[in-house]
């Protein structure tokens, strides 16, 4: 989600950005959204409801829930992105981060609640470190930092020693430009040190640490046995607009970047436009190509590969994750994931839409947001949150035609018709579940059982971060 201080500065470069409520003028019928071209239009089985009030394809069903509780209790407490590692899933939280006992995925159970504000603590896991990125600013680095001042404030990356799950301990912190609104894990090429990319946007011209222009990124460097000395080694400008908004695709630093180690890729969702990245050397990515698509994308989000490469599927994010896109109006093509073909010689182009074939009302803030892939052999298949859209599984192998497999869908939080923000920020596949961070409801467990994704039961992770992408076996 793009965070209330940010959605001013994009606005811009991403086009206009909704608000709450401005899609539509009162509650869009359920059904199938009309499609013209290469945009899907969905061909889920018939909806099943259960006594929680969410309507289910009936090869998913939610199987666990663990409400956020307190500290995490406040009105803005809100649930934001995964990680897993090992029985463990971690989840961040706008007041810092909670561990989870999923060693029994029907029952999962709090480790413990570490409370460190800073919105929107985008997580991820390495061996005994967690990285959280902080993109508000604090008038502090410490876990017991207040709201800071909007131009002087510190924003980051902090690092935590999770070594006792029980007991995690903040090790340090590093200011990057910008402030931290995502972060990238990136596995080095011997052991010795992983890397963060960190992606962040502005620019704010009356600000200390984001002076305009923003065309970059920062590459922290952690050694892992002493984090520590974790630091900023290199600040790679990817752009050379210089935030111009009168050319195609101005953009002013990323969204979020999604790596493919073994195969020396990383594709950024970078506002403006998506691209196309060499990181053979880690802390020299290389831009390969920039793609625009001003008709249909606002806010370049998110990106996933397919397992062997060959595509990658990027996410628009229109109205910021506030807005409620999911209707008629929008359409089928805007607010969606977009397919691209990547060529041997590392050209991108753009192959079918997707977006979830069912329309949500005026009050509920639906868009495309975070996924990952399901280790199904010779298949590109993915699940997906929607916010109040839900979950969904969309199979993206036929790219021209991708088609909803599933899905889990909540029912209105508002029962007003006045907006209410909720609903799912992330949704992975980890070791035969899906797990969904609900944003106010906390995590959610799903069970998919299909005899199209029923393979993917039988890989088996030790850690994943969704932007941290490994081969599956085909």
């Amino acid at each position: 989600m793009v965070g209330v201080r940010r959605i001013g500065a994009i606005a811009s470069v991403a086009g206009a950005v909704l608000l709450l409520g401005a899609c539509a003028g009162g509650p869009a019928p359920s059904g199938p959204v009309a499609t013209t071209g290469s945009a899907s239009t969905g061909t889920t089985p018939g909806p099943s409801a259960s006594e929680d009030g969410y309507a289910h394809s009936p090869n998913a069903r939610r199987v666990a829930n663990v409400p956020l509780s307190a500290p995490f209790d406040g009105e803005e407490a809100w649930g934001t992105d995964l990680a897993f590692q090992g029985d463990f899933a971690f989840s961040g939280n706008y007041e810092g981060f909670t561990i989870h006992d999923i060693s029994d995925p029907a029952k999962p159970k709090v480790v413990t609640r570490v409370v460190c504000p800073g919105g929107q603590n985008d997580i991820s896991v390495s061996g005994n470190l967690l990285f959280l990125s902080v993109d508000e600013p604090r008038d502090d680095d410490t876990c017991e930092s207040g709201h800071g001042d909007e131009n002087e404030g510190w924003e980051g990356i902090r690092i935590f020693d999770i070594s006792d799950k029980t007991h995690p301990r903040y090790i340090r912190s590093l200011a990057t430009s910008c402030g931290s609104h995502t972060h990238t894990l990136v596995p080095g090429k011997d052991a010795a040190n992983v890397y963060l990319y960190v992606s962040s946007f502005g620019p704010f011209p009356d600000s200390v640490n984001c002076k305009p222009p923003h065309d970059s990124i920062a590459i922290v460097e952690v050694p892992v046995t002493d984090p520590a000395k974790a630091r900023i080694v290199a600040q790679p400008v990817l752009f050379t607009d210089g935030n111009d908004e009168s050319k195609p695709g101005a953009t002013s630093g990323c969204h979020d970047i999604t790596v493919y180690p073994e195969k020396d890729l990383a594709a950024g969702a970078c506002l403006g436009n998506g691209i196309l990245m060499d990181i053979s050397d880690r802390t020299a990515p290389k831009v390969l190509q920039e793609i625009t698509d001003t008709e249909n994308f606002s806010i370049w989000h998110s990106a996933t590969f397919s397992n062997d490469a060959s595509q990658v599927i990027f996410s628009d994010e229109l109205g910021g994750g506030v807005s409620p896109t999911c209707d008629a109006k929008t359409g089928p093509t805007r607010g969606a994931d977009a397919v691209y073909d990547i060529s041997s010689d590392g050209k991108l182009k753009r192959r079918g839409y997707f977006k979830i074939p069912r329309y949500q009302t005026a009050a509920e803030n639906c868009v495309a947001h975070n996924g990952s892939l399901l280790p199904v052999p010779n298949k590109t298949i993915m699940v997906q949150a929607w916010y109040q859209g839900g979950v969904s599984v969309i199979d993206f192998t036929d790219a021209d035609h991708p088609k909803e497999l599933a899905y889990v869908d909540p029912g209105p939080l508002s029962t007003t018709g006045e907006p209410k923000l909720g609903g799912s920020w992330s949704a992975y596949y980890y070791n035969g579940y899906i797990y969904s961070s609900d944003i106010i409801k906390g995590l959610d467990v799903i069970a998919l059982d299909d005899p199209l994704t029923d393979p993917a039961k039988s890989v088996k992770l030790d850690e994943l971060n969704a932007q941290t992408q490994v081969s599956y076996p085909e």
